[in-house]
C-alpha cells in the first residue's frame, strides 16, 4: 500500500525527543519464537544491538533476570474520550485531557497508539451526539507537533454508520492528517455488538441517563439512519478510508457474511467479530482477528458475544486491544502466555501483529534497526510488574 501512512513519514513526526544511549543488559529478551538471555542496546532513539549472555557492561542497567520486551502497540483505545469528558456533558479542556491521556498510556506500556474518535454524528433525541473529532484532531496534532507526548499517536477515525453526518466529517480529513485507521462502526439495534437489545438498553441507558420511552426512541432513529442512510454511509467510508490512505477495518462482523464484505472492502483487520462463524470466516481470509483485553482477561464480554479466551484456544486470535481499560493489554499478553504456553507468540499479539496490521515496520520487536521502544517486566504470581518504559530510549515510565 503506497500512502502518506507509511513508517518512514511517520517516524519523522511523532517524537521530538531522541534519546542518548541506552544498554538494559542480563535480562530476558522476548525476541520473535524465542526467549534469550542477554541485552539490547539503544542509540539515537533505535535499537543497535542485541547481544547474548548475562554480561552486565559497564554503565548497562542491570536488569536481574527480567523480561524486556517490545514497546505494546495499541489500536483500538476509547481512553482519550474518556478523558474529554470524564463525565456525562462534562467538556474537559482538550490538552491537558490529552497530556493526561498520554501518560497514563506510557505508565501502562503502551508506546504507540491509535486514538480512536468517533465520526458521525446524530444532532436529534437524547442520544444525541456533536461533531468532535476534526477539532480534537487538530489539537492532538499540534501537540504531538510541539513534542508534548511521551509515546507515539496517530489518529484512528470511528466511522459510525447509524449518524447523520458521517460523510461530511470524514471529508474534513485530508492526506495531511496521516489517519492511520478507519473502522467501519455499525450499532444499528438488534444486529453485531447489540444484537442483544437488553444488552444496549444497560449500555446506553446508564451512559446518557435515558427513561424507557428515550431509549425506545433511540433505538428507533438508529434503526431509521441505518435504513435511510446505512448503505451510503459504507460505500462512502470505504471510499474515504482508500482516499485517505488509511487501513480499513471491521467491527463486530457476526457472520461469515459480514466478513464477505469486509474482505470485498480490503479490510485489514477485524476489531471484535463478536462470534466463533466470524472470526473463522476472518481466518479463510486472511483478515487478523482482534479481540479486547478486557473480554479477554474476564473469560467472557460484556455484550453477551463470544468470548475472547474461546477464539485463542481455537487458535483464532491474532492482535489484543485494550479497548476501554489501557492497563489490560500488557496483562492480557501474560494472560495468554499463560494459555498458550508460549510467552514470544503472546507478546506478539500486542506488539509485531499489530504494527505489521497498520502498516508501521520500524516497531513492534526487538530487532536491530527498529525503534528503541521497550519494557523491562517482571512476573509475580502471573502478573506482569512493568518495571521501566521506554520509547525511542527515552524513559517515559
Amino acid at each position: 500500500m503506497n500512502s502518506p501512512f507509511s513508517a518512514s513519514s511517520l517516524a519523522k513526526t511523532c517524537n521530538n525527543h531522541v534519546s542518548s544511549d541506552l544498554c538494559l543488559a542480563n535480562a530476558q529478551l522476548v525476541i520473535a519464537d524465542q526467549v534469550l538471555t542477554g541485552a539490547v542496546t539503544i542509540e539515537n532513539g533505535v535499537i543497535c544491538d542485541i547481544a547474548e549472555g548475562d554480561h552486565v557492561p559497564t554503565g548497562a542497567l542491570d536488569c536481574a533476570g527480567d523480561f524486556v520486551i517490545p514497546g505494546l502497540v495499541e489500536l483500538h483505545t476509547d481512553n482519550v474520550e474518556r478523558h474529554i469528558e470524564p463525565r456525562p456533558k462534562v467538556d474537559w479542556p482538550h490538552l491537558p485531557a490529552l497530556i493526561a491521556h498520554d501518560a497514563e498510556l506510557a505508565s501502562t506500556g503502551i508506546t504507540t497508539v491509535f486514538d480512536a474518535m468517533r465520526v458521525g454524528s446524530i444532532h436529534s433525541t437524547k442520544g444525541r451526539s456533536i461533531d468532535y473529532a476534526r477539532k480534537l484532531a487538530d489539537e492532538l496534532l499540534a501537540a504531538r507537533a510541539q513534542g508534548y507526548f511521551k509515546i507515539s499517536h496517530f489518529l484512528h477515525l470511528r466511522a459510525e454508520i447509524c449518524s447523520e453526518t458521517l460523510l461530511e466529517e470524514l471529508a474534513s480529513f485530508g492526506l495531511s492528517d496521516r489517519v492511520g485507521i478507519v473502522s467501519l462502526m455499525d450499532h444499528t439495534p438488534g444486529q453485531r455488538q447489540f444484537r442483544d437489545l437488553n444488552a444496549l438498553k444497560t449500555y446506553v441507558t446508564k451512559k446518557r441517563a435515558m427513561s424507557d420511552t428515550e431509549f425506545a426512541e433511540h433505538v428507533e432513529t438508529l434503526l431509521g439512519l441505518q435504513k435511510r442512510l446505512g448503505a451510503k454511509h459504507a460505500v462512502g467510508a470505504v471510499k474515504h478510508a482508500h482516499r485517505l490512505g488509511a487501513v480499513l477495518a471491521s467491527h463486530d462482523d457476526t457472520t461469515a457474511d459480514h466478513v464477505g464484505t469486509s474482505a470485498s472492502n480490503c479490510v485489514g483487520f477485524a476489531e471484535f467479530p463478536t462470534t466463533v462463524e466470524a472470526a473463522t470466516a476472518c481466518r479463510i481470509h486472511g483478515i487478523a482477528v482482534m479481540m479486547g483485553a478486557p473480554n479477554l482477561i474476564r473469560g467472557r464480554s460484556h455484550s453477551g458475544n463470544v468470548a475472547a479466551q474461546d477464539l485463542a484456544k481455537a487458535d483464532l486470535l491474532d492482535i489484543v486491544s485494550s479497548d476501554y481499560v489501557p492497563s489490560a493489554l500488557l496483562l492480557s499478553a501474560f494472560h495468554l502466555a499463560d494459555l498458550w504456553k508460549d510467552l514470544p507468540r503472546a507478546i506478539s499479539t500486542v506488539t509485531s501483529n499489530p504494527a505489521k496490521a497498520v502498516l508501521l515496520h520500524d516497531r513492534g520487536a526487538l530487532k536491530t534497526g527498529l525503534r528503541g521502544d521497550v519494557l523491562r517486566v517482571r512476573q509475580i504470581d502471573q502478573i506482569p510488574l512493568l518495571r521501566g518504559v521506554w520509547s525511542q530510549g527515552n524513559k517515559v515510565g
